[in-house]
């Protein structure tokens, strides 16, 4: 006698449905999705549910989603999916990357937990280094909360690969988050490590992502190489 099937969770009920509705051409490639906010009110379920399904959909190819609203960092005029992490999102452009990592750490920095409302001030440090066959194209600086799968991971070398994966792994599963972007110049040592000229100018990127519950995830500090990333913006006037 067989045992009775498991249904399908909310989420996976309502990620079906879209997807069907991606697949039938009822949403045109490029049209956004509604918000969580609507595909909450039309599912009668949480926003945390929708997110949920939506992240099925990003796995599964059908949808991307980019930080921020309406502004996103390309590489050599593509945009990047940084959502699914640096390397996922490089790749998917076709675009090659090897991974050096510079410096592997647990440490307790009180200044940077009180700013991003940590109760724990530990914090395991991954800094790494990214080039391609013509160089070091950034140097990203990641500081995520030293929970023990993270440090069980790192104590296994898995702080080379994709971070974003070791992190879902870990079970710190990125839903929301905030990303800021400047103009910076290098420092002397950061001019050292990516093989540059003190002075020189970058993109600067900082990102803070925190799970569906609010909990962070990860705080990662780039430094970028201006003549492959943009900063790309996008808008749309709406009649009142």
């Amino acid at each position: 006698m067989t045992g009775a099937s498991i249904p399908p969770l909310k989420h996976e009920r309502i990620a079906k449905v879209l997807e069907g509705e991606i697949l039938r051409g009822s949403m045109p490639t490029g049209r956004r999705l509604p918000g969580e906010t609507a595909l909450a009110e039309r599912f009668s379920v949480s926003r945390n549910t929708v997110r949920a399904a939506l992240s099925e959909l990003g796995e599964a190819g059908l949808i991307s989603t980019r930080s921020g609203k309406g502004s996103f960092v390309t590489y050599d005029g593509k945009p990047l999916e940084v959502g699914l992490g640096w390397a996922r999102a490089l790749k998917d452009r076709g675009v090659a990357t090897s991974v050096t990592v510079l410096n592997l750490d647990e440490v307790d920095d009180p200044e940077l937990a009180a700013e991003l409302g940590q109760t724990s001030p530990r914090f395991v440090v991954i800094d790494r280094l990214r080039s391609v066959d013509t160089g070091i194209i950034s140097y990203e600086r990641s500081r995520i909360p030293a929970v023990p799968a993270v440090s069980d991971a790192v104590a296994k070398g898995l702080a080379g690969g994709s971070l974003t994966q070791l992190l879902r792994d870990a079970g710190l599963i990125a839903a929301q988050g905030e990303q800021w972007v400047e103009i910076h110049s290098l420092t002397a040592e950061d001019a050292r490590l990516l093989e540059r000229k003190e002075g020189d100018v970058f993109l600067w990127s900082r990102c803070v992502t925190r799970d569906a519950a609010g909990a962070l995830v990860e705080n990662v500090e780039s430094l970028l190489a201006p003549e492959h990333f943009r900063l790309h913006f996008q808008f749309a006037n709406r009649a009142l």
